[in-house]
């Protein structure tokens, strides 16, 4: 089958999540766009109440994508116990970038003084980038081209949410703007790390299943480094109609058993993706662990701190059959299955 990928020598050795130091609320930023608020005749409360983010997390000013990849990074390799010169390939799959070049990867690559024989590059899938770079890097192990690799990622959205903070406070904002730029309100910052290796005792990733539907649906969230323009029910829509073709295509070649599964590590959007995920599924809610609400989405980042947060709190222990779910602006969508 197109698009699907299963890993029969592949664990998961190291994952690591390393959050942003300071909190925003969704209160504070109504504060500061109260005189836009109250000329748009919108009520406050409407941040949190629609998206149910109470808060999320920004960097210091000035902090660069690369380092606190590189920080998770390090992380993640010192939990794998795997030694440094080892790593055989590093992908950056964060949105945010340091520079359009070099990329990002090489950056993380000397911050980590990463052997020169490991190669690194960025992968752009929006928020599905570090699933993707898991895939590729299993699909390198299984190939036998590389005995470990390591997938970063680092978000940071401070100078995004500023920036739009100042265009909606200014005196031409308008309701359709503030819809329009209602989604770059709910992104946060963060970083993470995984460490992938040849074994089949640990941690196993056994891969998944990836589906497309581009056509008409790829500018339904545009973002650029100082804003994000979406059309939040079309893309919940269509996200929606995707997620529901992409899981039942993978049940069936799977042959999965969607009520052995312990935990769903779902892409943190919104309380209302959230349940409409669910609901399109017809999976329990219950075991879907939540960060949405004081972290905010963080992009690919996302999936990966949501497990790395689960294994830290004991909701993902040894046995766990995990879930790792997500549908990205595009419009792509994709799970796979690890095997804690």
């Amino acid at each position: 089958m197109r698009a699907a990928q299963r890993y029969d020598d592949v664990v998961i050795t190291g994952l690591a999540h390393v959050d942003a130091p300071h909190v925003v609320t969704s209160t504070e930023l109504e504060d500061r766009l109260a005189g836009t608020l109250g000329k748009l005749r919108i009520t406050p409360g409407l941040l949190e109440k629609l998206s149910g983010i109470a808060e999320r997390r920004v960097w210091d000013e000035g902090t660069m994508p690369s380092e606190v990849a590189a920080r998770a990074g390090e992380k993640a390799l010192a939990d794998s116990g795997v030694a440094r010169d080892d790593i055989g390939m590093l992908i950056n799959t964060s949105v945010s970038r340091d520079h359009l070049e070099p990329s990002t990867a090489s950056i993380v690559h000397g911050r980590m003084e990463l052997s020169p024989e490991a190669g690194n590059f960025d992968l752009g899938n929006a928020c599905l980038g570090f699933l993707n770079g898991m895939n590729v890097v299993a699909t390198m192990i299984e190939a036998g081209e590389i005995d470990h690799g390591l997938v970063v990622a680092g978000e940071t959205s401070r100078f995004a949410m500023e920036s739009t903070i100042a265009r909606l406070a200014g005196d031409d904002a308008t309701r359709q703007m503030f819809h329009q730029q209602f989604a770059t309100l709910t992104v946060g910052s963060g970083a993470v790390a995984m460490v992938l290796s040849r074994g089949t005792t640990g941690h196993r990733f056994l891969g998944g299943l990836g589906r497309a539907s581009t056509m008409g649906n790829a500018e339904l969230c545009v973002g650029q480094a100082d804003e994000m323009r979406t059309d939040s029910s079309g893309l919940l829509s269509a996200g929606m109609e995707l997620a529901g073709r992409a899981w039942k295509d993978a049940v069936s070649a799977f042959a999965w058993d969607t009520d052995s599964y312990d935990v769903y590590c779902l892409h943190q959007v919104s309380k209302v993706h959230t349940r409409a995920v669910a609901d399109q599924l017809g999976l329990d809610i219950g075991r879907f662990p939540s960060q949405f609400p004081h972290f905010g989405n963080i992009g690919p980042a996302g999936v990966p701190t949501v497990l790395s947060k689960a294994v830290e709190d004991g909701t993902v222990t040894d046995g766990s059959r995990v879930m790792l779910m997500g549908v990205g602006s595009g419009i792509n969508a994709a799970a796979a299955e690890v095997i804690w």
